[in-house]
């Protein structure tokens, strides 16, 4: 995975980056399953996503498609006021929130049994670059896929081959409730202290990506977590030398700083 760096010394252009799409240098490479769970992964379907993964919901989709259309009609007084719209759409809709509840109840249970997994080897396979599924979908900020995968049992410690962890991605990308997501999805209180603490090839724990970023929100997360605001990356740069001079989160990663010992 490419991080956008900055402030280290060196020169790139984010938006080249952002702008890029996802490739895969040789499709011939990889196989049919994992082409479907990258591609959904980056783009953030998840209805794709649960097919990648083997997850079949039949039309539940359909039904939430339904729901949708119910609330847009009862908030429009006029539709309501017609007779020929109201029952039909009420009882069809009634109907198929039945068979709705049958429907998840079946999965949940197929789910248990493990039936309902039929992705070919390990969802945490990567591609040549080392990003996984959870990488993906941290660096685009797709959060609903990011929860699919954790709860299929996607690794939070799995690195890319710049070394970096998906809560990276997440805290450059300045996607709080991901990061969020991913400090909770935690087992213990150690592994948490180890994905603050993972540094990637150029020495950055995810703070550094935060403060890069200027994203305050994740910063205050982070720090809150446990993160050490004064560790230095190889360039001999802390979090708040990333942050820009004068700005809130420089302010707020220096105060951070000041308050605890040095390690």
């Amino acid at each position: 995975m490419a991080i956008p760096r900055g402030r280290n010394g060196e020169e790139e252009a984010e938006e080249a980056f952002f702008e890029q799409e996802f490739e895969f240098e040789d499709t011939n490479s990889v196989p049919p399953h994992l082409l479907n769970l990258f591609d959904a992964a980056e783009n953030g379907n998840l209805v794709a996503l649960r097919h990648a993964l083997g997850i079949v919901f039949c039309d539940c989709d359909l039904v939430l498609v339904l729901e949708g259309v119910l609330e847009l009609c009862c908030s429009d007084s006029s539709k309501l006021s017609m007779g020929v719209w109201e029952v039909p759409i009420v009882v069809y809709f009634r109907r198929f929130r039945h068979r709705r509840d049958n429907i998840f109840g079946e999965f949940e249970l197929h789910a248990e049994r493990g039936s309902g997994d039929n992705l070919t080897g390990s969802i945490d396979q990567p591609l040549e670059d080392g990003d996984t599924a959870l990488h993906l979908t941290c660096l685009y900020g797709h959060l609903s896929c990011v929860q699919l995968l954790l709860e299929r049992g996607a690794s939070l410690e799995a690195k890319d081959e710049d070394g970096a962890l998906p809560l990276h991605d997440a805290c450059a990308g300045g996607y709080t409730e991901i990061a969020q997501l991913l400090i909770n999805s935690a087992p213990d209180p150690d592994c948490v202290k180890r994905m603050l603490e993972s540094v990637d090839v150029e020495g950055d724990t995810p703070l550094h990506h935060a403060a890069r970023g200027e994203h305050v929100n994740v910063i205050r997360l982070l720090l809150a977590s446990g993160a050490y605001p004064s560790r230095t990356n190889i360039y001999g740069k802390t979090p708040s030398e990333l942050a820009a001079p004068d700005t809130e989160p420089q302010r707020i990663l220096e105060e951070a700083a000041s308050a605890v010992p040095s390690q």
